[in-house]
Order: C-alpha cells, then sequence, then structure tokens
C-alpha cells in the first residue's frame, strides 16, 4: 500500500486518476501524515518526495495548465517507477477525439495534431493516430444544424440481468410494470412528438435502446414499435432508425418482421463473447449458437445493417477465448463491430467477483494483444474505426472503439458521443442533452426508478418540455 501526501486538496482527484492508471485501487490511498510519498505543488513546480529518494521535481510548461502539468508530472514520475507507459498518456476523459476534432477544424495539420497529443498528454502515436483516423471519418456526420436532432427512447428491462450489467435493467418476467412503464412512455413519446412539431426540428435518428426493447412479448413490443413509428418515423426522412435487440435470446422472426414493417434499418445482435463457458458466467441465457441462428434469420429477412458487440476482459478470457470469438464473427460477417472494454461499476454482480478481480493481473502486454486481436478483426472484415469512447476503469487501460464497413456507420452514436447534436431521450433513465453550438450543452436526466417515472410522468414531461425549450 503506498501511502500519499498532497498539499492541495483541490488537485487531489487529479493526482488519484494517474495513480490509478499504474496501481490498483487498493494499492494506494491517500493521507495527512505518515505518507510514502509526498505531492508538493506551487506555482510553476511540482515536487515528489520519497523517503530516502532524492526528490523528483517537474517544472510546469506555459503551453499547458496548472492541471494538466500536475497531471503530467506525476505519469512521467510513475512512468520511470514502473516501466510502464499508459498509451493514453494523462488523457482519462471520454471523449478524446474531441481533440483532434478540434484541431481539424482549425486546420490544423496532421504533424500538429501528433505533436500536441504528445506535448499535451503524453499520448502514444497509435493512440493519437486512433483518434485522428476516427475524427476523419466523423467530419462528414457531424450535425451543424440546431434544428436537426436525434432521439433515444429507453426501454429498461431485460430478459435477465447480466452480471456485469450496472445499468437500470429489470428482469423482465414477470414484472408487473411494464404495461404501466409503456403507458407513461407513450405518453411522452406523444408530448416529445408535439413539442418537436410544434419548434419545426427535424429528427436525424432514432435509437431505441436500453435494456433490450426486444425483451417485450411480441403484443407490447407491436404496441411500443407502432406508437414510435406513428409519432417519428411516418412520413420522416430519419436516416437511421436504430433498434438494440442485444440478447439473441430476446428475437424472433416475427419480431424482426415486425421491425422491418416499421422502417428499422439498423439492429445489433450483441454476443460479447462466442464462448460458452463465459456466457453462462456472466448470467447470458443463451449459446453461441443461438447468436448464429438469430444472425442468419435478421439476414435472410433482409436486414442489412447489423452491429454486433463484443467485450475485451470479460472474467477468465485470454488471448484464446479472444480468438475464437473473432474468429465466430468473421465467419458471420457483420456490418458493423463494436469493441468494449471490460468496465465494472460497483452497483454489477460482478464488481467482488474474483476470477474478475485476477484479470488486472494479467501482463499489460497481454491485455493490449487482447485488443489488438479485435483490431486485427476488423481489418480483415473491411471495417474502419469510425467512432471512440472511453470509461473510468477500464481492463487494460483500454477503449471502446466503433468499428464499420463503408456506409454502415452508426450515426447516431457519433452525434451522441461528440456532443455536436440536440439528444431528446425518453423514457426512465434516459439523459437529453441540448447543443448551442458554443461549446456549451445542458442535460436533462430522467429518474431511473420506473416506479417513480411512471408515478410522476406528468411533472417529467412538463420538466423536460420546459428544459427543452431552449432550443
Amino acid at each position: 500500500m503506498i501511502r500519499i501526501k498532497i498539499n492541495e486538496e483541490n488537485h487531489r482527484y487529479d493526482a488519484y486518476q494517474i495513480f490509478n492508471l499504474f496501481y490498483l485501487n487498493l494499492d494506494f490511498t491517500f493521507v495527512e501524515d505518515k505518507e510514502d510519498l509526498s505531492l508538493e505543488i506551487y506555482e510553476d513546480e511540482l515536487i515528489i518526495v520519497k523517503k530516502k529518494f532524492e526528490n523528483y521535481i517537474f517544472k510546469f510548461d506555459i503551453i499547458t495548465s496548472k492541471k494538466e502539468n500536475i497531471k503530467k508530472g506525476i505519469l512521467i514520475y510513475l512512468e520511470a517507477e514502473t516501466g510502464y507507459k499508459p498509451p493514453w498518456g494523462t488523457l482519462v476523459g471520454i471523449r478524446p477525439t474531441k481533440i483532434a476534432l478540434s484541431l481539424l477544424e482549425k486546420n490544423e495539420n496532421e504533424e500538429e495534431i501528433y505533436s500536441y497529443y504528445q506535448k499535451h498528454y503524453r499520448t502514444s502515436k497509435e493512440k493519437t493516430s486512433l483518434c485522428l483516423n476516427i475524427a476523419k471519418k466523423e467530419l462528414k456526420f457531424l450535425n451543424s444544424d440546431k434544428n436537426t436532432i436525434s432521439l433515444y427512447i429507453h426501454m429498461p428491462f431485460c430478459p435477465s440481468r447480466c452480471n456485469y450489467c450496472s445499468f437500470t435493467s429489470n428482469p423482465i418476467k414477470g414484472n408487473k410494470m411494464v404495461s404501466q412503464y409503456l403507458e407513461a412512455l407513450v405518453k411522452e413519446l406523444q408530448a416529445i412528438k408535439i413539442f418537436i412539431t410544434q419548434k419545426n426540428l427535424i429528427i436525424e435518428n432514432v435509437y431505441f435502446g436500453g435494456g433490450t426493447p426486444t425483451s417485450l412479448d411480441i403484443k407490447d413490443f407491436n404496441f411500443i414499435m407502432e406508437e414510435i413509428y406513428n409519432n417519428f418515423i411516418y412520413k420522416a426522412s430519419i436516416k437511421e432508425f436504430n433498434v438494440e435487440c442485444g440478447r439473441p435470446d430476446s428475437i424472433d422472426k416475427e419480431k424482426l418482421n415486425l421491425m422491418k414493417e416499421f422502417g428499422v434499418n439498423r439492429i445489433s445482435i450483441n454476443p460479447q463473447t462466442m464462448n460458452e463457458k463465459t456466457l453462462k458466467s456472466i448470467g447470458r441465457n443463451h449459446t453461441p449458437e443461438d447468436i448464429i441462428n438469430k444472425y442468419y434469420l435478421a439476414r435472410s429477412i433482409g436486414f442489412d445493417n447489423i452491429n454486433m458487440d463484443i467485450i475485451i476482459g470479460l472474467p477468465g478470457e485470454t488471448e484464446e477465448e479472444i480468438t475464437h470469438t473473432c474468429e465466430e464473427l468473421y465467419k458471420l460477417a457483420p456490418d458493423s463491430v463494436t469493441v468494449h472494454g471490460m468496465s465494472i461499476k460497483r452497483a454489477s454482480k460482478l464488481y467482488e467477483d474474483s476470477l474478475y478481480n485476477k484479470m488486472d493481473e494479467l501482463p499489460e502486454a497481454t491485455k493490449s494483444n487482447m485488443y489488438n486481436i479485435a483490431e486485427k478483426l476488423a481489418d480483415r472484415l473491411d471495417m474502419t474505426p469510425y467512432y471512440l469512447y472511453r470509461q473510468k476503469n477500464t481492463f487494460g487501460n483500454g477503449e471502446n472503439v466503433g468499428y464499420s464497413k463503408k456506409s454502415k456507420e452508426g450515426i447516431y452514436n457519433i452525434q451522441m458521443i461528440e456532443d455536436r447534436q440536440t439528444i431528446i431521450a425518453i423514457g426512465a433513465d434516459s439523459v437529453s442533452k441540448v447543443v448551442y453550438f458554443d461549446n456549451r450543452l445542458d442535460r436533462f436526466s430522467t429518474v431511473k426508478d420506473i416506479k417513480q417515472y411512471v408515478k410522476e410522468i406528468d411533472e417529467i414531461i412538463k420538466n423536460k418540455i420546459e428544459f427543452l425549450s431552449k432550443l
């Protein structure tokens, strides 16, 4: 255990973020005295004092903020101490491509962009290249009209709860709140339709996610799909209507035909892994064969834009399991693949799981290679990266990357992650955001609890419309 003392408490979290890249949370703590390491922050320098060792002094540069100088100074010290160089450097935010986008829009050339990432954040050339390539692709999709929006509709039910899940996802079997939730959701859908019409807003994309929307029985699924279609899709020039099918055990021929009928042009069928042992361990009640069968069923019905998600860092998986998953997906040849780095939150069942916690003990080279195997899959499928985001405490300090074939990019994903388009989010545990095009945005979070959502739906609608009136 490393005991750390810091003289400026307002920079404690900045220091924590960098130490957390090198050590497990339990391997260091902040103290008031009896420290092993002291961080002394001054106006123009950082001094790290370690008992019985020569002090480390980092002089701040003038091109970087004090906060970033502190993080960079600690990073350089820990790189020397541990021999490990985090590929993202000091970048811990969830949207690192925003930097490349901003620089491209200022007409900076590639050399200047690589230099910027290195000087400010000590980001590796590989990760800078990833950001730059994605930013170039995003430029042709990014919204520039304040009256063009996307819709997100949330369904907080699943066939069962995956052990790694920390979202508001309620097992649907026997759940007595389903019909009440749908009634409240439709009430909000209709109110938002009136608002959009009055404001003359243009809907570019509709994303129906969760949870697992297709976990609804066919009667309820038909009911809500018809409402979405009649309120937002019918007679509208929607570029993308995406339904997150997610679990193969939630879809069948009838539901797939229904989605086709109501104009859905992009779906996700998410295996996460093609290893049956892992599927069982994470609480997914389906087999790899179920994934394959439902994928081909969707193809036979005419879906020509299918995304599949996989997760790097599932408990017990290493290069062998990732390779097997990627080989199976290569045979299927989906139109896009989203590669997620495992990030366990306290609300998930896996948080205390010993097998998951042992994953952190894998060599950094092994973790990196697991991501590389997935990247090679995308290359073999003639896919290129089109969007990226990061999360805290991700397996191997990695990232989540969406790869797609040409013209199969998830447009909603790009608009959502780059904060260039207003997103009106409908349903419990959804977050709307208004984008102002002057580097400002406001968010409105809806209550997570479905009982509270149903009970307070009128007040929620009133407050949300008031919030959206800023448009």
